[in-house]
């Protein structure tokens, strides 16, 4: 039996599938509206990206430490990524994630995207990403051990393309990677930092200022 029937991945009292509907109803309460969404964040069971020890506090909108001075991002701000990614009927398409940490938003990514290409920067963190996905048996999933700085050149261009970890300049090689007509969306800044969507159009790029947001910040090269 995998682990969609293993009472592990279902969860029981904390980690229950009804404290996961509970989220996503705080979610819709607080203002994600895209239904697509929603199902996808209902769907992966956060409780498996997060230390046993703060198990019960998953389905919390809360971010939580992964270790290598890394968090996963709390549910809200998967969520209104995601969300302003897909504003408007944009279909994510092929989408790279920079950043994977845990593996938790790029397993929700892949409930809505054709391809997931997800590029983590530190070996050990990228090791227990896959080890938090084996078991959910994503065959449109790819992850990287590679400077998300860089994107990752063979695989583009990308539709959509998402960081989780803050840049204080929009990193040129992903701009260049990302698909006429796609779009990025990325923490911006150092100390105050907002989510800025960015998109491409025929005559350059179009970029919208959405709302504040807390990151670690983006890091160059691969440990």
């Amino acid at each position: 039996m995998n682990r969609r029937g293993h009472p592990q991945t279902q969860g029981i009292g904390m980690t229950s599938q009804r404290t996961r509907a509970r989220m996503v109803e705080r979610l819709r309460k607080e203002g994600i509206s895209d239904e697509g969404v929603l199902a996808a964040l209902g769907a992966v069971p956060r409780h498996l990206f997060v230390e046993e020890a703060l198990a019960s506090r998953a389905y919390d909108d809360d971010a939580l430490p992964i270790g290598f001075s890394q968090t996963i991002s709390q549910p809200y701000v998967v969520a209104l990524m995601i969300q302003a990614l897909r504003a408007g009927g944009h279909v994510l398409g092929k989408v790279l994630e920079v950043g994977t940490g845990c593996g938790y938003q790029a397993a929700v990514l892949a409930q809505l995207a054709t391809e997931v290409y997800s590029i983590e920067r530190i070996a050990p963190l990228l090791a227990k990403a896959r080890a938090n996905l084996r078991g959910l048996r994503l065959s449109n999933l790819r992850l990287k051990h590679a400077d998300g700085n860089l994107g990752l050149p063979e695989a583009a261009p990308f539709d959509s393309i998402i960081l989780a970890a803050a840049a204080r300049q929009l990193p040129q090689a992903l701009l260049q990677q990302l698909a006429p007509g796609g779009r990025m969306i990325l923490p911006f800044g150092a100390s105050a930092q907002v989510l800025r969507l960015v998109e491409r159009t025929r005559s350059g790029y179009g970029e919208t200022t959405l709302d504040a947001v807390r990151f670690v910040p983006m890091l160059t090269g691969v440990e």
